[in-house]
């Protein structure tokens, strides 16, 4: 059977384990997947993803994505055995990219040394400065993790490793876009972040121990989690204000930082322009990320990972065949088909495609069910950035760079005034705010 020539695995060596109990990460609830199981990939396990996952691609370029859980519970012996085994199964002509997601607590000279040697590329996990990060990312003492966090980002650059910043967005940091992004570029000197809205689901039945945190129990056994359920806890971000977080952002990096700073979303709205679609979320259909358990397990995508949404396991069904499942390619395929009427006729639904699934859980304004959650905030965000994405598209098109558009933006606010509001929507003059 003949999958997609490329697709994006994300893999879960340690599971969903971890060293820190961050109180959003629903991902500590996995381990109720796999109650009586170590959750530690074995060498069996490790050749055979990796060996699969090469073949599987048909492009030049292949991504061996690692994450968590924390991946550096796993030790670096694992990985050192993972680099041979990417060199004796790549095929000739195959560019390997290997990437790791850490919250950086356990990162010392050894790991940092490696990372570097072999060109990963190395995703820090921070909400920001250390009142906000320390709301949620906290250890199982209940402490936050900020000091050991910066520790590990001062070993990657002190190593010259290449990282991004993956900075959540919740309802500590929501109100603080800009103080969160100045944060990261001029203290971190982050040159690659991404945002990722903290939407955790709930039910009036989970609710109350939602709220706790995921890595409490209920008699003794901990709560599964999974996409179900129209509430959402109260670490969420709000549906609107996740838009107007983004929006705060846009405006203090279109003013300074375009072709400096590289901004996740930012650079997909911009390539939608041109009718590329690079990030699943806002791509019309999905299913070319899916993610593997410890174990071999393989699931539809990693915000779905329970029993649901298990596609097989590659000891018994080779990966290729999985990807390529009719139940995989529904999964991608629902995405689109399954657009509320309001999505449908929307003006920005080129740029949006409705979002991601797992956030597809509220009444849309005509009242039918399945509508995103996170709506009023990318609608926001999508109409009030498209202005400056057209003028860079338009240089783009004419051979120029995107940064000029912060020309553009310095002679709009000439002719504005300082003393107008901001177009972020704070309500405070523009000149006190991104002026």
């Amino acid at each position: 059977m003949l999958g997609p020539p490329a697709f994006h695995l994300l893999a879960k060596p340690s599971g969903s384990t971890c060293n820190i109990d961050c109180k959003y990460c629903f991902f500590l609830s996995k381990e109720a997947l796999y109650p009586d199981e170590k959750h530690r990939m074995s060498d069996e396990t490790l050749e055979a993803y990796i060996r699969q996952l090469l073949e599987a691609h048909r492009t030049p370029e292949v991504t061996v994505a690692w994450q968590g859980g924390e991946p550096t519970l796993m030790k670096l012996d694992f990985f050192e055995r993972a680099v041979r085994l990417v060199d004796k199964h790549k095929k000739p002509g195959q560019v390997i990219q290997q990437t790791f997601q850490t919250n950086g607590i356990a990162l010392d000279d050894a790991w940092c040394a490696f990372f570097k040697e072999h060109d990963f590329l190395v995703g820090l996990s921070v909400d920001g400065p250390r009142e906000f990060h320390d709301t949620y990312r906290v250890d199982r003492r209940g402490h936050g993790t900020f000091d050991l966090v910066m520790k590990g980002h001062r070993l990657l650059r002190r190593h010259g490793v290449e990282f991004n910043v993956l900075c959540t967005v919740n309802a500590a940091n929501e109100k603080h876009g800009r103080d969160v992004y100045r944060f990261f570029r001029d203290e971190l000197r982050a040159k690659w972040i991404q945002f990722i809205p903290i939407v955790e689901r709930a039910s009036q039945d989970t609710i109350d121990l939602a709220n706790m945190g995921w890595s409490k129990t209920k008699n003794g056994k901990r709560l599964l989690y999974t996409q179900s359920g129209d509430l959402v806890t109260n670490r969420s971000v709000g549906r609107e204000q996740y838009g107007r977080f983004l929006v705060d952002v846009f405006e203090e990096w279109v003013r300074h930082d375009v072709g400096e700073v590289f901004v996740q979303l930012f650079d997909v709205t911009l390539e939608a322009n041109f009718g590329r679609h690079l990030l699943c979320v806002h791509a019309p259909t999905c299913g070319y990320g899916p993610a593997l358990e410890f174990n071999g397990d393989l699931y539809s995508c990693d915000h779905f990972v329970e029993p649901k949404h298990h596609l097989g396991n590659i000891h018994e069904t080779p990966m290729q065949e999985l990807v390529a499942s009719a139940e995989q390619r529904k999964f991608g395929d629902d995405k689109r088909d399954s657009l509320t009427e309001q999505c449908r006729k929307c003006e920005v639904r080129s740029m949006c495609n409705g979002g991601c699934p797992k956030d597809r859980f509220s009444l849309s304004r005509d009242g039918e069910a399945g509508h995103n959650y996170l709506c009023p905030g990318l609608e926001l965000f999508f109409k009030h950035t498209r202005p400056a994405m057209h003028v860079m598209a338009g240089l783009l098109q004419r051979g120029r760079a995107p940064s000029e558009v912060m020309t553009w933006v310095a002679s709009e606010d000439e002719k504005q005034g300082v003393y107008r509001a901001c177009p972020c929507g704070s309500g405070k003059k523009f000149r006190f705010c991104h002026g």
